[in-house]
């Protein structure tokens, strides 16, 4: 009987032990007693009360530890499709060991006598949640306060793990919840409507290069788009030029994580490739009196466009999450730009494995982020040699992904850059000249077709345009010989092909000594 008495008398470990507000001793924690009362009654009184309920709560939203264990006892009774009253909950709690420590019998028989009515159990429960919420952030407060007064911490230990405790708050109070198919049906035909509306056919985000739009209808939102290349093949300025376009012609928010280059270098190579001056002579100042007003006569648009730039080595996937979310709501980006993924880090050296595993992280990270964000993620990747060691025509296909295999799996599309000038294939098999040419190659695409897409690449400026259209005056009109296109500029969606010019390929710069190719 000694034995008995003991287990009955056990502490489970959901237990919540917050009793007062950390660092405020005087003050209670955020907490809805009544409320926790009325909702436990009116779970035990109908059945509809539980299903409303029972997703938004857990046990330790409740403040009360003797509703802790009654809801808990709530819980397994659902789990177990066993009918849930008075009875039943009081039965549990006993065969558990638990009855004594929930208030026993009696209190669990006058929580359903406070219940008027069932019809708000929902919206208290959210109460609930909320008031749990707050606990979380006062005791993760709390703990941040202690370990950075502790001067034996480091700093950013301190930072990564109050950013980790908040995210796992938010991530695990709130979730999405199910969308009924009649909601989902609405808004799919509300896009589709939307779609018919656009006579340029481009449902997502533009880049600016119209065959390429045509193909993808514009980048999607919460899609992964994977841009792939070799070294020299210009991936960088694939992407400067895109986000110029959309940044500057359409007006849509940019952001760019650059790994690699500085924040400076990104914008120095902006505004060499915006004004047409010699990156040489912008380094230098050396720049006539007239030049020095075509820069300042040229770059009134790009000064004011909404790019935003990160240059933070080593980004962490945590971070870059982090701070996607601050620029989502600060300035709503409409698509993010990495650059590249391979210098990313998971974040953590526990549990990583290796870098392949490290790789396949940060790939279904940044697949979340897009979804979580509704926002298209370009992300660059590098190519592995296998590329230049084959014969052919060196075109990259999928196995050519480096270091993980979850890359072409996350991707919602993977595109490969390819020059063959590069490799000397000055003619392509019709007998046309590769000369300035630049191939897209969309080899996955989850939502629609694999094709190629040439695009014009302007060696003088390292910057991919439209194969008609470009003009090397920047005084001179964009719009000429583009067929089909004209009407753009009369729906008000295409303005200007891009002017955009990277000064050379991804990690190309002039030393003072070259002569720049302007």
């Amino acid at each position: 009987m000694e034995n008995k008495s003991e287990n009955t008398r056990k502490k489970p470990t959901r237990i919540n032990k917050i009793t007062s507000a950390p660092g405020d001793p005087g003050r209670i924690p955020p907490q809805a007693v009544d409320l926790e009362k009325a909702v436990l009654g009116a779970m035990m009184l109908e059945k509809n009360a539980v299903t409303d309920a029972v997703d938004i709560l857990k046990s330790e939203s409740f403040y009360d530890p003797k509703h802790q264990y009654i809801f808990g006892a709530i819980q397994e009774l659902f789990g177990s499709s066993k009918p849930i009253d008075i009875l039943t909950v009081t039965d549990h709690l006993l065969k558990s060991g638990e009855l004594e420590a929930s208030g026993g019998a009696v209190y669990i028989s006058q929580l359903t006598s406070r219940v008027g009515s069932t019809a708000h159990v929902e919206y208290h429960a959210r109460i609930i949640s909320e008031k749990h919420i707050k606990r979380e952030l006062i005791r993760m407060s709390g703990e941040v306060m202690k370990e950075a007064f502790d001067d034996t911490n480091d700093v950013f230990d301190v930072l990564n793990k109050a950013e980790g405790d908040l995210f796992k708050i938010a991530e695990n109070n709130m979730g999405k919840s199910v969308d009924i198919m009649q909601n989902v049906v609405r808004e799919a035909i509300e896009e589709i409507e939307k779609a018919s509306e656009n006579s340029d056919g481009i449902s997502g985000i533009p880049t600016g290069f119209f065959d390429l739009d045509k193909v993808t209808a514009g980048w999607q939102r919460s899609d992964m788009i994977v841009i792939a290349a070799r070294p020299a093949m210009g991936k960088t300025a694939f992407v400067l030029s895109m986000a110029r376009n959309t940044a500057v012609d359409f007006n849509q928010g940019v952001a760019i994580f650059s790994l690699e280059m500085s924040s400076v270098q990104l914008v120095k190579r902006l505004i060499a490739s915006e004004t047409r001056l010699p990156a040489e002579k912008l380094r230098k100042g050396d720049l006539r009196d007239d030049e020095f007003q075509q820069l300042h006569s040229r770059i009134t648009k790009l000064a004011t466009a909404p790019i935003y730039i990160d240059d933070t080595p080593g980004i962490s996937i945590f971070d870059l999450r982090a701070k996607c979310r601050r620029l989502k709501m600060q300035y709503d980006i409409q698509i993010v730009i990495i650059d590249y993924l391979q210098l990313m880090t998971a974040g953590s050296a526990k549990g990583v494995g290796s870098r392949e595993q490290e790789i396949s992280s940060i790939s279904r990270s940044i697949k979340e982020i897009a979804k979580e964000l509704n926002v298209p993620m370009i992300a660059l990747s590098q190519l592995s040699r296998s590329v230049e060691q084959r014969g052919g025509d060196k075109k990259p296909v999928l196995s050519d992904l480096r270091e993980s295999g979850a890359i072409e799996q996350d991707a919602d599309i993977v595109s490969f850059i390819y020059r063959p000038e590069y490799y000397g294939f000055m003619q392509d098999e019709e007998g046309n000249s590769n000369a300035g040419i630049g191939e897209i190659i969309i080899a996955k695409h989850r939502n629609g077709s694999l094709e190629s897409v040439r695009l014009r690449f302007v060696k003088e400026f390292a910057k991919f345009d439209n194969i008609e259209g470009f003009s090397p005056d920047p005084n001179a009109a964009m719009h000429t010989n583009m067929g089909a296109n004209d009407d753009f500029d009369n729906q008000g969606t295409y303005t200007i092909p891009s002017k955009m010019n990277s000064l050379d390929d991804d990690n190309l710069d002039f030393n003072q000594n070259d002569e720049a190719p302007f």
